[in-house]
């Protein structure tokens, strides 16, 4: 395994972190617990480290099961959670969002809970979930600073979402100093990651890296043809994207070109490439996945010539069909 470096914070984490939104949903993830459990094991023994999740997965489950799973050992990991979604007085309706709320009272209520779920004194790398524009304020900076100078979290972060885009507020959190950003990034959805990388190299910025699969394009478990079923997250997927990310994935030929990778071991070495990514989060559903993914550690895309093929295959075919979205 190799290990970077977050900002604010100086325990090395795991290159290959565990989403555990996969395990603590039925969107798009494992739904036995038994499994559920397997996987958060397998994949500490296989040296990750580090767990991303969020209060909101699986209203609160999401941070439970890495108790139950882990119990006092869960010390010796890093865990990043989130907090700003209000699921106590509110009832999700099918995908969308829950209300959101920044405010301290609020934050600090679901910091304390989260706190509690888990089982820790301290929070290591605490994100924003998905905040808007309106709501990165020098307020807010100044909450999330209070609750490290209490000890509650040793450093802050954000995460941007729900769906690609959100360059505007990726802006103003690194300019407001939160500059560990998890963000989506992969082959075929390379935009605004970039745009990210060149604006974080003024704030020596880090980023933690989602669906770098981009939906299973890249690990070999979907195609144009696939058909999600409604309740599967991936469903928001248009057919014109899916028709044209498969055509971008085979006219690439990656596995012709790296021999010695498989392409979910490609598509993850791509990530690691950025030197300011620090971990890269795919989407565990089995253990033989654990097995596969953890090999692309310490890997890279060492010829240049790729690496602008990947780019000029990306912005020509499938950058000008897709919409970014901001608040």
């Amino acid at each position: 395994m190799e290990y970077r470096k977050f900002k604010g914070f100086d325990k090395d984490i795991s290159v290959i972190g565990f989403g555990v939104w996969t395990v603590a949903s039925d969107w798009w993830g494992v739904k036995d617990d038994e499994t559920r459990k397997r996987l958060l094991i397998k994949a500490a023994d296989s040296g990750i480290n580090f767990f991303d999740t969020a209060d909101v997965y699986g209203d609160g489950y999401g941070e439970e099961i890495l108790k139950k799973v882990f119990g006092d050992n869960l010390k010796k990991f890093v865990i990043a959670t989130k907090g700003g979604y209000n699921f106590y007085d509110y009832k999700r309706d099918g995908h969308k969002e829950h209300p959101q709320d920044f405010s301290e009272k609020f934050l600090r209520k679901a910091l304390e809970n989260s706190l509690r779920r888990l089982g820790l004194d301290s929070i290591d790398i605490y994100q924003i979930h998905n905040p808007k524009k309106i709501h990165i304020t020098d307020e807010l900076l100044e909450i999330l600073n209070k609750f490290k100078e209490e000890g509650k979290v040793k450093a802050i972060g954000g995460a941007l979402g729900p769906d690609i885009g959100w360059v505007e507020e990726g802006k103003m959190l690194m300019e407001k100093g939160i500059v560990n950003i998890q963000i989506i990034y992969s082959i075929l959805e390379q935009e605004p990651a970039n745009t990210f990388f060149e604006i974080g190299e003024k704030y020596d910025a880090r980023f933690i890296v989602r669906v770098p699969h981009a939906s299973g394009f890249l690990d070999g478990t979907a195609n144009a043809q696939t058909i999600f079923s409604s309740n599967d997250h991936r469903s928001f997927r248009k057919r014109d994207w899916m028709e044209k990310a498969w055509y971008a994935v085979e006219k690439l030929k990656l596995q012709e070109k790296i021999k010695d990778m498989t392409i979910g071991q490609i598509a993850i070495a791509f990530c690691l490439t950025e030197k300011s990514v620090t971990t890269v989060l795919p989407n565990f559903t089995k253990e033989s996945e654990i097995d596969e993914w953890v090999k692309a550690a310490g890997r890279k895309i060492e010829s240049k010539e790729l690496l602008e093929e990947m780019k000029k295959v990306y912005y020509q075919d499938l950058h000008p069909f897709i919409t970014m979205r901001s608040s």
